[in-house]
C-alpha cells in the first residue's frame, strides 16, 4: 500500500513538473523580446570574458614596456609617446610599475659591476 501511494505521489509530482516546464516554455517562446535579451546577455558575457583575458595580457605588455623605459636612453620622450598611444588605465599601470622595475635593473647592474671587479 505504501509503495503504491508513493508511486502515485511520484507520478503526480512528475506530471506537475512537466506541466510547469511546458507552461514556462510556452511563455518564453511567445515573448517577442526573448531572443533579443538572450543575444544581449550572451554578448555581455562574451565581452566580460574578453576583458578578463585582456587584463593579463596588458600586465605582460606593461612589464615589457617598463623594462624598455628603464633601459631607454631618452625615457621622457618614450613616456610621452606611450601616454598618447596607450589607454589611460594601462598607462597608469605602467607608471606604477616603473619605479620597481627601475630599482631592479639598477640593482642588477650594480651586481654585474661587482662581479666584474
Amino acid at each position: 500500500m505504501v509503495g503504491r501511494n508513493s508511486a502515485i505521489a511520484a507520478g503526480v509530482c512528475g506530471a506537475l513538473f512537466i506541466g510547469y516546464c511546458i507552461y514556462f516554455d510556452r511563455k518564453r517562446r511567445s515573448d517577442p523580446n526573448f531572443k533579443n535579451r538572450l543575444r544581449e546577455r550572451r554578448k555581455k558575457q562574451k565581452l566580460a570574458k574578453e576583458r578578463a583575458g585582456l587584463s593579463k595580457e596588458y600586465e605582460k605588455g606593461v612589464d615589457h614596456l617598463t623594462n624598455a623605459i628603464a633601459v631607454c636612453g631618452q625615457p621622457q620622450q618614450l613616456l610621452q609617446v606611450l601616454q598618447q598611444t596607450l589607454p589611460p588605465p594601462v598607462f597608469q599601470m605602467l607608471l606604477t610599475k616603473l619605479p620597481t622595475i627601475s630599482q631592479r635593473i639598477v640593482s642588477a647592474q650594480s651586481l654585474a659591476e661587482d662581479d666584474v671587479e
